[in-house]
């Protein structure tokens, strides 16, 4: 690349990890609405200091796992091309970190804070980047295998598998093994509602990830000259198609409407560069009716307590887009082509396995050593005052 070119990219995929990085709050703001004002301040500590700890991990190990290089190397040759590797690095250490962010509201309101953090380091360490230098690097000829057998390799062009099915689906295990919440559902049945506890937060929560999806999405091309506006516009579709859906199968629920729109995004990034805009508009609107009907129905009928429903919104409609790309990027529903459901199925299918051990391996050791759960005095006061000593809003100002 010439010195023009290689700033232009470098800045390119900086304003990328930017507004990945600002999705961040976005994860923040959507737990802290959702969850009860007595876990307001853990969901924001979480969120910062996840990404804080993924930063660190990510840096030090997950990155040479997934791409097999590193930065212990000198100034002088980290800033070659504008310092495009470093940036780089940047722009996918916010797609790891969001793995630890997705299981956070999964595991919102009794799950201990150190022992989190101790998993946010082995998946963003390892369980992560495994899958990720086989889906994005080549890694294992696993992407070989695949297209030898179908055609084509596996296509996941913004993360749909590799980092948000992956996020749901190591959530789910986990939310298992923590158990349902104090109360939540009662010995003769009945089940306790624990509605959102502030709606501008969550919906402002949804705003700042729709926002930041652009980024997610658009500069996943990791260059200028490799931007396609057509990301951009079935990225808008997408969302769009899964408030809708969301509106009307969520019953104008505004929780569901506001997680509508981010169940559209998740299932739109693995075929957004290939997708008619059409396509994309109904992969978005069937995302948006999985995620209020699974929804209900690990709430109410499976009994599982996921508190912001990550797994049907990123494991299942994650899930929905892998093998979505194979289906709406062909040439025969309006798409460029390139791609093959088969692929998908297997490639997605593995994503699935694999975090799914994962997720069963990590939280199933720390259960049983170090533990995962408040206690029961801890969970009835609440994470904010158990783990922080403080609430989100104080009864007073003055305490001798």
């Amino acid at each position: 690349m010439d010195a023009p070119n290689q700033g232009t990219n470098a800045l390119f995929i900086l304003l990328g990890a930017i507004m990945v990085l600002a999705m961040h709050a976005g994860f923040a703001f959507l737990e802290l609405g959702t969850v009860r004002k007595k876990n307001q301040v853990n969901a924001l500590v979480k969120i910062l200091v996840d990404f804080s700890v993924s930063t660190i991990v990510y840096f030090a190990v997950g990155y040479s796992v997934a791409y097999g290089t590193h930065f212990f190397i000198s100034a002088e040759s980290l800033v070659q091309q504008n310092g495009y590797a470093l940036v780089k690095f940047f722009f996918l250490l916010t797609f790891a970190a969001a793995i630890p962010a997705i299981v956070s509201g999964g595991i919102a309101e009794r799950a201990k804070f150190w022992p989190q953090l101790m998993a946010t380091a082995v998946i963003v360490g390892f369980v992560y980047p495994f899958f990720e230098g086989i889906a994005w690097n080549q890694h294992f000829g696993v992407q070989a295998w695949i297209k030898a057998l179908t055609g084509e390799e596996f296509h996941d062009f913004a993360g749909s598998v590799v980092v948000h099915a992956m996020g749901g689906w190591i959530a789910l295990p986990a939310v298992i093994l923590l158990g349902s919440r104090a109360n939540r559902y009662r010995k003769d049945g009945a089940i306790s509602a624990h509605p959102p506890s502030n709606i501008p937060f969550l919906a402002l929560g949804a705003w700042i990830l729709v926002v930041g999806w652009f980024g997610f999405n658009v500069m996943s091309a990791q260059t200028v000259d490799k931007m396609s506006g057509l990301v951009a516009v079935n990225s808008l579709m997408a969302m769009v198609g899964g408030t809708l859906a969301a509106l009307v199968f969520g019953k104008n629920d505004p929780g569901f409407v506001h997680n509508g729109p981010l169940a559209g995004l998740v299932a739109v990034c693995a075929g957004s560069d290939l997708m008619h805009p059409l396509g994309a508009l109904l992969v978005g609107a069937v995302a948006g009716a999985i995620f209020v009907v699974t929804f209900t129905l690990t709430q109410n009928r499976w009994k599982i307590d996921d508190v912001l429903g990550v797994w049907p919104l990123h494991g299942l409609c994650g899930t929905w887009g892998g093998l979505a790309a194979g289906i709406f990027g062909s040439k025969a529903l309006g798409g460029l082509g390139g791609v093959s459901f088969p692929a998908q199925l297997i490639g997605t299918s593995l994503g699935v396995l694999w975090a799914g051990f994962g997720g069963l391996l990590v939280y199933g050791l720390l259960k049983y050593t170090v533990g995962l759960r408040l206690t029961q005095e801890e969970e009835f006061d609440g994470a904010d005052l158990s783990v922080h000593r403080i609430s989100a809003t104080p009864d007073r100002e003055v305490n001798w």
